[in-house]
């Protein structure tokens, strides 16, 4: 089969090159074709030396081929974001230089590009290179502009991604159509949440938080995703949109005689939007409006995600495989093979779904491939259903590091070539995205990779990759982080890293700062932090991308977040001593780290709050829509919802973030406020005072006072103070 393979792929790429116009007939840009666009917006100083062609399909598979001599590079590709897939493989393992969504090495790129030895040739394994996860749009941000899409869809394109899920504009799809269907404007306004709550909204888990939006808001939002879906057009990848299955606003009963809804009862702390029955007349009818609506806006697609019933959904007196069943006819009646994509995740999809559907017509984004060691078998899961290799590598947008690469490695190849595999896509779903590089760039290479891949050899190409060239220090120091935070396994039922300390809600006895993230170490942190004097030993001339200094800062952020860990058990067992003098001093040395973690992360335009603050602020078109688009975007990371969902429902802290202004601000305050506490316990021999920590954080969201939205300091000089730092507390 490999030689067969190889065989119709080499016949396929010396076939004559089609066209290299940009697809999409009238309305596609002039001059030249999407893949020299984006090359030129990445490169522009290089993209002259590069031509791209447009092939047919290898074997029924997307495929690309990279040959060329010095300064004369040919890419052939069966579509532009495939023939950037194949560029950017050039690129890393010719060129020695990376693109990355956190971090890039171009500037030792030479003037003319370095010829390729060989032709090399790759078709991808699987269909379907799937992208983000449902909660994407609020937990990496609602806020960003075009500028940033822009980069986003060129990066994903060079990791060979070819399905990206855009929510963004889904807000608009549903204002209008139920403005057809007896609500006015301004309820609909109201009922729809700000966007960054926007994604739980579309899941039907609650409505409202954050809002009301304005028109203004909804037709910008609008506007952008119609430049996302069109740029995804035209580099040939498929934009993913969101499909309906029965949310309705309140009161559609009442105003739509005869319409059967379900109460869906609430979700950690929310109340849920009612369901509409799908067998209902009604439900048809909303859905046609629904889909012309979204045509009308977007245009059509090939594939919709649509999530029955998500995390806890009540079908009540509806039978889910009939209710399943009058979702896929709505949707084939407006979009006529169009494709379903449903989230495994949980319970989901209930074997009813899958039982009632075409599942050949259906595909399942699989977000506990890496979680689960119970997790063998999703054939008989799912019933044949064909499904994607998913890996949810953070929740809430954490900033810690790593993966379970391991899991990835072995579990990846052997589902897909295991008799009667299902297994036809991977599903690159973190909650929140442009992070963790390594782990982006490796996820990406699996289905364009042969077998296995060696870990050890992977990790050892990254680091010349990712600065440059070879550097045993760069070498030595993702050897550690291999060994470490990338070397965990799903073998303890987790498959992101351990949360840190200093931004959970203080208590003697915590844990995790998010309710459901780790509660210990998923690895050695005195292990982890030999990659820090490692990367700090980098050849100077290695130094001076954005690549080294996001790994400098991430391994620098990741060090200090672990002295959390380590502290707070000494400080516990100072207060039960009543050992006033050491509570004092181990109290004030945890302060002393969160002033250096705060100093490390104000050096990256990535972790600064006030960024997130500005971004949220300038979509805002009076003081009063900017505060509340503020407050909408704030209140995420901190309490993200009302009392009874932060503390009731445990949501408090769910995306905590070590960033400057949360820890400088919230996290300081918290826990000075806290120690405080415990010291006038300790001098007046009675118990602490309680604190109502949601009517602190509340006022702090409300009345903090300005952060920056502009990076300052030097993460190399922060670094070396970190690094002096852990050696003074492990000599001490």
């Amino acid at each position: 089969m490999r030689l067969t393979r190889r065989t119709l792929l080499t016949a396929a790429l010396a076939a004559p090159a089609v066209t290299a116009a940009a697809p999409g007939g009238a309305g596609a840009a002039p001059g030249p074709a999407p893949a020299a666009r984006a090359l030129a917006r990445l490169l522009p100083g290089h993209a002259h030396q590069v031509t791209f062609r447009t092939v047919p399909p290898a074997d029924g598979r997307d495929a690309f081929r990279v040959s060329g001599t010095e300064g004369r590079i040919l890419v052939e590709g069966t579509t532009p974001a495939v023939q950037l897939t194949g560029f950017h493989w050039y690129l890393r393992h010719v060129a020695r230089a990376h693109v990355s969504w956190a971090g890039r090495q171009t500037s030792r790129l030479p003037r003319a590009l370095p010829a390729v030895p060989a032709p090399v040739t790759r078709a991808a394994n699987v269909t379907h290179r799937f992208a983000f996860n449902d909660t994407n749009d609020g937990y990496t941000g609602p806020y960003h502009d075009w500028d940033y899409w822009e980069h986003e869809l060129d990066v994903l394109a060079l990791h060979g991604y070819n399905e990206v899920l855009v929510y963004l504009g889904a807000d608009a799809v549903y204002h209008r159509t139920f403005l057809e269907h007896g609500y006015a404007d301004e309820e609909l306004r109201a009922w729809i949440p700000g966007p960054v709550h926007q994604p739980w909204w579309l899941l039907q888990n609650m409505s409202g938080f954050g809002g009301p939006v304005s028109r203004g808001l909804l037709d910008q939002r609008a506007d952008l995703a119609r430049r996302i879906v069109r740029r995804l057009r035209e580099l040939g990848m498929t934009p993913v949109l969101p499909g309906y299955f029965g949310t309705v606003p309140p009161g559609f009963a009442e105003r739509n005689a005869g319409a059967h809804t379900v109460p869906q009862g609430d979700w950690v702390g929310f109340a849920r939007p009612d369901w509409l029955d799908p067998r209902d007349a009604h439900f048809a009818e909303v859905a046609a409006t629904f889909y012309r609506v979204q045509r009308e806006l977007y245009g059509p697609t090939t594939m919709y995600k649509i999530d029955l019933l998500h995390e806890g959904g009540r079908p009540g007196d509806v039978p889910v495989g009939e209710a399943a069943k009058a979702v896929e006819t709505a949707l084939r009646t407006a979009h006529p093979g169009a494709l379903w994509a449903i989230l495994g995740w949980q319970d989901n999809p209930r074997r009813e779904i899958v039982e009632a559907v075409d599942r050949t017509k259906m595909f399942v984004v699989d977000g506990l491939s890496d979680r689960f060691p119970s997790v063998t078998d999703r054939e008989a899961s799912w019933a044949g259903t064909p499904y994607a290799f998913g890996s949810i590598w953070n929740f809430g947008g954490h900033t810690t590091t790593g993966a379970n690469t391991p899991d990835w490695a072995r579990l990846f190849h052997q589902w897909r070539t295991k008799e009667g595999s299902a297994l036809d896509g991977i599903a690159l779903m973190p909650e929140g995205a442009d992070n963790n590089p390594a782990a982006f760039a490796l996820f990406s290479d699996l289905p364009w990779t042969e077998g296995p891949p060696d870990l050890t050899a992977w990790f050892d190409e990254w680091a010349v990759q990712r600065y440059g060239a070879p550097d045993p220090y760069a070498r030595e120091a993702w050897d550690v982080l291999r060994r470490t935070a990338y070397g965990t396994t799903r073998a303890d039922s987790w498959s992101e890293g351990h949360d840190g300390l200093f931004g959970a809600r203080p208590s003697l006895t915590a844990t995790s700062a998010a309710s459901w993230s780790p509660g210990a170490p998923r690895y050695d942190p005195d292990e982890f932090a030999k990659a820090l004097p490692a990367l700090l030993a980098v050849a100077p001339g290695l130094r001076l991308s954005s690549a080294y200094r996001h790994d400098l800062l991430d391994v620098t952020r990741q060090c200090v977040s672990h002295r959390s860990r380590q502290l707070l058990p000494r400080i516990r067992a100072a207060y039960g001593a009543r050992d006033r003098a050491l509570f004092v001093r181990l109290t004030a040395e945890w302060a002393h780290w969160l002033r250096l973690l705060d100093e490390a992360v104000a050096t990256d335009p990535r972790h600064l709050l006030g960024r997130w603050i500005a971004d949220a602020r300038a979509w805002g078109a009076t003081r009063q829509e900017k505060d509340r688009l503020e407050y909408d975007a704030v209140s995420l990371l901190t309490v993200w919802g009302p009392r009874a969902g932060a503390d009731g429902g445990g949501l408090r802290d769910y995306a905590n973030r070590e960033w400057s202004g949360l820890v400088g601000g919230l996290y300081a305050l918290r826990w000075r406020t806290y120690f405080d506490g415990l010291l006038k316990a300790l001098d007046g021999g009675g118990e602490p005072e309680p604190v109502d920590w949601f009517a602190l954080e509340e006022r702090w969201i409300r009345t903090h006072p300005p952060y920056a939205a502009e990076p300052k300091g030097d993460v190399v000089a922060v670094a070396r103070e970190v690094e002096r730092a852990l050696r003074a507390s492990s000599a001490g």
